[in-house]
């Protein structure tokens, strides 16, 4: 990887910005023009973590990282990495963090030394709607801990988190072999497996505007499904571990094969999670208004 300095005007940089404690991490790959959009509205120092793009990226007021190949969701760990700040918070290149966020953000995980991990409510397009994912969390079927900045949450989206810095790389941040989609929940189950709590807080909140086409849907879901079932194999009993195959072969049995062929890497690297923690991964499979992100199969 190389450090790029930005010198170019793919717009007008940062927005001022509202706390020292926080730093923003970008991951990213092709898509400067959104890129821009978004990075205008930033109020914490930006790294941006360029996933190989066809055009080397280049945007003002930011520290830019160039990776010689796309290593997905794992670009994100680079830039925590390179942070200095206690407390680091995520966005994709199509979201940013509503004014006030990051401050409250930073304030809260002062408030909370127990907390690693502290997730906004989403709010997507033009309208604000809220995401499906904010209202199961809102419903805090886990309660709210003795500690908690918030409600109890064993999955997020991880463009609307902060995390603590060193309990993220404590913890490994993003696993590079699952790559993208579905990655949070490992993480998140290694957060709680650490002692650490995540919560939700609705009083942050994070703006998300992702493109109505564009995406490669078919292919998002194989690696959804297949990340789900390396989950499973990483961390969760044999029980779960049948049922989300199950799942994966009668939704998309490419996926499980997918995830099979990961099988002897998977049992190499297999640590079963405290008991506390599964039993909170089955009370929320139980709920039946349960939204993606918050939890695992």
């Amino acid at each position: 990887m190389s450090l790029i300095t930005a010198t170019g005007n793919y717009g007008a940089g940062p927005a001022p910005i509202e706390t020292d404690d926080v730093t923003i991490v970008v991951a990213t790959r092709n898509r400067p023009d959104r890129l821009a959009e978004t990075a205008a509205h930033h109020r914490a120092p930006l790294i941006v973590v360029d996933n190989a793009s066809d055009e080397p990226v280049r945007l003002a007021g930011a520290d830019v990282v160039a990776l010689d190949t796309n290593i997905g969701a794992a670009a994100r760990n680079v830039g925590v990495e390179r942070a200095r700040t206690p407390y680091v918070a995520f966005a994709d290149d199509d979201s940013y963090w509503a004014p006030g966020s990051l401050a409250a953000a930073a304030a809260l995980l002062r408030a909370h030394p127990r907390t690693a991990l502290v997730a906004a409510e989403v709010r997507v397009g033009p309208a604000g709607r809220l995401d499906p994912v904010s209202a199961a969390m809102a419903a805090a079927p886990l309660g709210t801990p003795s500690g908690g900045a918030g409600p109890s949450i064993l999955g997020f989206l991880a463009c609307a988190v902060v995390v603590r810095r060193d309990a993220f790389l404590a913890a490994g941040g993003f696993l590079p072999r699952l790559f993208m989609y579905g990655e949070e929940a490992l993480l998140a189950m290694d957060l709680a497996a650490a002692g650490w709590l995540l919560c939700y807080t609705p009083p942050l909140q994070v703006r998300h505007f992702p493109e109505p086409a564009g995406r490669d849907l078919r292919g998002r879901r194989r690696l959804e499904t297949r990340n789900r079932v390396l989950t499973a194999l990483l961390r969760r009993p044999p029980a779960v571990i049948a049922r989300t195959a199950t799942a994966a072969l009668g939704t998309n049995p490419a996926a499980l094969a997918d995830g099979l062929r990961h099988v002897p890497w998977a049992l190499r690297h297999r640590r079963r999670l405290p008991g506390p923690v599964e039993e909170a991964l089955c009370r929320l499979a139980a709920e039946p208004d349960r939204g993606p992100g918050t939890a695992p199969p």
